[in-house]
């Protein structure tokens, strides 16, 4: 079954069928499915939170029908909740080379759709929290419990997520204020043009820092959303 992009059911067959020896597998493999449907799609905070719930749906029936003796469902979800993470982190990387071209030409931070970008980056981990706890009060049962410690181990924590968008945020309020210094200016009709395809732009950078990585070269453009 194909939900969101996803092959939800091959993420629950290998959650059924995974043993606690097998968490790096299981993290990598949820990692690159998330990635790749985050790929296949503007990157808005809906599409992100499709993502996440469909991929937290899954690995919740795969736990569900795991029949290993001893399994432990905290372990397999929290392996899970860490693949989403670093997809998400990934996510956000894209995010701030997006805006930071828009810093670069000029584009002010108290512009409208610039606020809102980098509003919804800040809430990143806000999102991720809410909405794989949300798909996770669904699971019920025997997963409840063990999701609950999995999600408060990690606001314990905190994410790769959440401090990527912390760190992004700072640096580009920095770069901003250089470049007001410098008298960097986008005319009002270019930076709306700019910003009206900022979730395509997001998506094309998203695409090309994963090619960049298989290729062991770093990505040297963008490439617009499939």
């Amino acid at each position: 079954m194909l939900k969101a992009g996803i092959d939800q059911d091959a993420l629950i067959d290998m959650f059924a069928k995974a043993s606690a020896q097998q968490g790096e597998a299981l993290r990598k493999a949820v990692s690159e499915a998330t990635l790749k449907a985050l790929q296949g799609r503007e990157l808005t905070v809906t599409n992100i939170r499709n993502v996440l719930k469909t991929v937290t749906q899954a690995a919740s029936s795969g736990a569900a029908k795991n029949g290993l003796p001893a399994v432990d469902l905290e372990a397999l979800l929290a392996r899970a909740f860490d693949g989403m993470d670093a997809a998400l982190l990934k996510a956000v990387q894209a995010q701030r080379a997006a805006l930071q071209q828009f810093v670069d030409q000029g584009v002010e931070l108290n512009n409208r759709q610039m606020k809102s970008a980098l509003a919804n980056l800040e809430k990143m981990e806000d999102v991720f929290f809410s909405t794989v706890g949300k798909a996770a009060e669904g699971a019920g049962g025997a997963l409840q419990g063990p999701w609950e410690q999995v999600l408060e181990s990690m606001k314990l924590k905190g994410t790769g997520t959440g401090a990527q968008a912390k760190t992004s945020i700072a640096a580009l309020m920095s770069q901003a204020q250089t470049a007001l210094r410098e008298g960097r200016s986008a005319g009002l009709r270019g930076a709306q043009a700019m910003m009206d395809s900022y979730a395509a732009l997001v998506s094309g950078v998203l695409i090309g820092m994963s090619e960049g990585l298989q290729s062991g070269k770093p990505a040297t453009k963008s490439r617009g959303a499939k």
